[in-house]
Formats: structure tokens, sequence, C-alpha cells
């Protein structure tokens, strides 16, 4: 196809396993990485979309931003930053940046009625006024609503609950944990809802979440999956549906075994897809749901792109585009958010590559 399309168009296709003029574009990273990004581009550190069109970046978002009340304190002499969830983070820094760190973990033994009554944003509290302007503003761009965090479980209830407790919630039909997981998905199901009416059709596809790996295994049984979390995200596939967008799910770690789940749900696209987890390799992927889903992810923060050289990245790019273009479905993008350990010129080769080798 020699004729360029627009970034939306070229997502939409790939999203329904056609060939583009050439593979959709996302990136995804770390502060350092991101700031010495901007910095080699000449762009200010705060000129994010400056960076997304300098790397050819396909994908954009929108969202309704909170404007209710100040629900928890943070508490400064610990130096723990508390959110309107009342999700405890500390600033962990290491050799080449830093991460927010999860901590105290306030739920961990809260009863049912403590849950009950733990303060959540309401989504009357969100301004959805701007998000039909962002999205004419984005227009040109697949424009996305959602995210990694939406209908997600184990990570979310994790971050209150701690995730040895949310798990046993799991296993034991804990009420505690079943209720924070019912309360917090209402509240977003409805935030996004609200947010879809807003955009008046400007928003091309709903992005959700569920990390439900480890590097070597799933993290739950497929039984476990359908009975407690599977509920949760067909509710949210089902909004989705309603708006007639294709859905794509961020999936970490070790999870194709839930694929055809997704399948069946209504799922088009899978992100994440780490290819260094157990029966996650691209071949593998590309042989067995090539066609029926489609694909978000693939190139490893943890491998060439943060220890290789610049040909090591090429190398990399070229052999996943090789297996994951034909008969399209694949979209170009860090398995996670680029890590700070990256070098800049690897980053760059990156998106250097994308654009010689992602072409039909």
């Amino acid at each position: 196809m020699s004729a360029e399309l627009s970034s939306k168009h070229r997502v939409l296709m790939t999203f329904a396993h056609q060939e583009a003029d050439r593979v959709p574009v996302d990136y995804s990273a770390n502060p350092g990485i991101d700031a010495r990004l901007k910095e080699h581009f000449g762009l200010a550190g705060n000129d994010d979309e400056g960076l997304r069109q300098a790397l050819g970046v396909d994908f954009r978002s929108v969202r309704a931003r909170y404007g209710g009340p100040r629900l928890h304190e943070d508490i400064p002499e610990r130096g723990v930053h508390v959110d309107i969830w009342g999700i405890h983070r500390r600033k962990v820094g290491h050799g080449t940046g830093y991460y927010w760190d999860y901590c105290d973990f306030p739920l961990r033994h809260a009863t049912e009625e403590e849950v009950a009554e733990w303060p959540m944003p309401s989504p009357d509290d969100y301004d959805y006024s701007q998000v039909a302007e962002a999205c004419a503003r984005h227009s040109p761009y697949a424009v996305g609503v959602g995210g990694a965090g939406l209908g997600d479980i184990i990570n979310s209830n994790g971050f209150l609950r701690g995730m040895e407790q949310t798990l046993v919630d799991l296993i034991t039909d804990d009420p505690a944990g079943l209720l924070l997981a019912r309360r917090r998905t209402a509240i977003n199901v409805e935030i996004v809802r609200r947010t879809l009416e807003a955009a008046q059709g400007g928003v091309d596809f709903l992005q959700m979440g569920e990390d439900l790996g480890t590097q070597i295994a799933p993290t739950i049984s497929l039984d476990l999956y359908r009975k407690h979390l599977r509920p949760f995200h067909q509710e949210i596939v089902d909004l989705a549906k309603s708006f007639d967008l294709p859905v794509m799910i961020h999936c970490c770690g070790s999870s194709s075994w839930a694929f055809e789940d997704f399948i069946e749900m209504g799922i088009n696209a899978v992100d994440t897809l780490q290819p260094e987890a157990a029966n996650m390799a691209p071949a593998h992927l590309k042989k067995t749901f090539g066609g029926r889903l489609a694909f978000h992810g693939c190139i490893s923060t943890g491998g060439p792109l943060a220890f290789g050289t610049v040909d090591d990245v090429v190398c990399d790019c070229r052999q996943t585009l090789a297996i994951m273009m034909p008969g399209g479905g694949y979209c170009f993008s860090p398995t996670h958010a680029i890590q700070d350990n990256s070098p800049t010129e690897n980053v760059l080769a990156m998106y250097a590559a994308a654009r010689e080798w992602g072409r039909y």
C-alpha cells in the first residue's frame, strides 16, 4: 500500500487484521528516558505531544479530570503520597531514576463494612466538559479512553489490600476484597461511560487491563479468572461494544492462557506481550491467535532495548516485525514503559527500525 494513511485509519485497520501502509507505533516511558528523548529532539520538558510526533506515534488518549474534594491526606513526614483512592506511594530512587513504590496497603485487614465506608471518588466530580475538544484536537490519531488500570482487579486491589491478601480474597471469596473490586469497577465504568458520551463519537477504542501472569506461569487459574475477574471485564467490554468500539486489554506476564476467553468476550487486541515470558513468544502468539486477536507490544523493555547495543535493538525489532506483520494485526510498541536504564541511542534505534522495516 503506497498511500499514506492517517494514524486513526492505520490503527483501526490493524485492529481489524488488515495490512495498512505501515505498522502503527505507540510509546510509553519512565520519566528519565522521556526527558532525555525530549532533550535529544530539542523539546521542552512538558512537550509530550512534540515527542510523540517526533517518534511517529499513532495513538493518543483522552480522559476526564478529577475536580472533586481531596479524599485522603498525604503523609509528608514519611514521604508518602496518597491519591484519591487512598493508595499509598513512596518515591524510591535507583541508579538511573526512580519508581513510585506502593506501600502501607491501608485496607489489608479491612472488614467488608470498612471497605464499604472507604472514601472513593464520585463520577460526579470529574470534568467531562473538555473531552470533546481533546478528541477533536487529536482527531488525526487513534484516540483511546481508559487505560491499563481500567478493570484491573489483581493489581489495583493489591495497591490497597496487598498482593498476598488480594489473591487470598479471590481464592476464599472474601467479602471485603470482592466488595472492593465491585466498588472500584462500578465507579470506573461510570466515569468511562460519561467520558464516552461526552466524546461525541471522537473516541476510537477502549483500553482496559489485568495482569494475569508471572514471567513463568499464570498468577491464578483459569477457573478463578472465570469466576471472579471475567464478569468485571465483560462489563467493560460490553460498555465499549455499546459505543461500537474495539477493546484492547493490557495483560502482563505469561497470560496467553486467557486469550481464548478474551476472544469469546469480544476483546479485539492484547497489549504488553512480554516475549521472554512463558508461552508469549511472538511466533507462538501469531500462530495461535493471529487473525483473531490484534497484538500491541512485543518489544521487550527488559531485553536488548535496555541491555544490548544499537545493532541488537535493530535486529530484535526486525525479527519481531517479520513475525508479527504479515496479514496485519500488529502494533509496534514497548512491552511496558521504556525504562530509565535504556540508552537513548537504543530507543531512537527502536523507533527508526519501526519506520524503516515496518512498512508493508
